[in-house]
């Protein structure tokens, strides 16, 4: 195992904060791989704020054009520790945007609308929409919260957008173009944007 808590990929910085997930989606790159490129990103402990922002500190965030909490897990799940990092993150550089890849499952996970936490520190949520229906995504996300999960997330896009993070919202493009065409709909609807990202396997 390793800690890797901090990795750079193309011009970002990218955060790992935990390898606990509230969905076991069909497609993850987790079945297939133990990270991105040379960085093993399973982790055998999850690190504190301090842990984080001595790690970025050690790569500097001069010469990066955003930092990404994304990692091998749903960075939500450690919320605390999220929002301390990007507190730090913004007294150390303002002006560098912050997004979170996320599930969009937040306030599901923490039982309250953690969109007001988030607002003022977060710049941009990246969401994994991967289907048009709730039963689809119980099928192809397994989220343990169940059938429920497909319109929490669509409610944290909302929230997000109206709070005025930028929302973007993903598919895998093996999803099929009816699909992917229902799922830009339902995009729009809340507020974000689509993007249609190509499957890793």
């Amino acid at each position: 195992m390793s800690n890797t808590y901090v990795y750079p990929y193309k011009n970002a910085l990218y955060i790992n904060l935990t390898n606990r997930c509230s969905n076991d989606c069909d497609f993850c790159l987790r079945r297939t791989s133990n990270g991105v490129g040379e960085y093993n990103l399973w982790l055998d402990g999850e690190p504190d704020a301090a842990a984080v922002l001595a790690a970025v500190d050690g790569y500097g965030l001069r010469q990066v054009s955003e930092v990404v909490f994304c990692g091998f897990g749903e960075p939500t799940m450690a919320l605390p520790v999220l929002l301390d990092a990007a507190r730090g993150i913004r007294a150390r550089r303002p002006d560098l945007p912050i997004r979170i890849n996320t599930n969009g499952q937040a306030n599901l996970i923490h039982g309250r609308d953690v969109t007001g936490e988030l607002a003022g520190l977060v710049d941009i949520v990246s969401v994994s929409l991967n289907a048009p229906t709730a039963e689809e995504y119980d099928a192809l996300c397994h989220p343990e919260h169940g059938p429920a999960a497909f319109d929490a997330v669509l409610d944290f896009c909302r929230k997000c957008a109206a709070r005025g993070i930028r929302v973007t919202m993903s598919v895998i493009d093996t999803l099929g173009e009816e699909k992917i065409a229902a799922c830009r709909k339902i995009a729009g609807d809340a507020g974000a944007t689509l993007r249609v990202r190509p499957y890793i396997g």
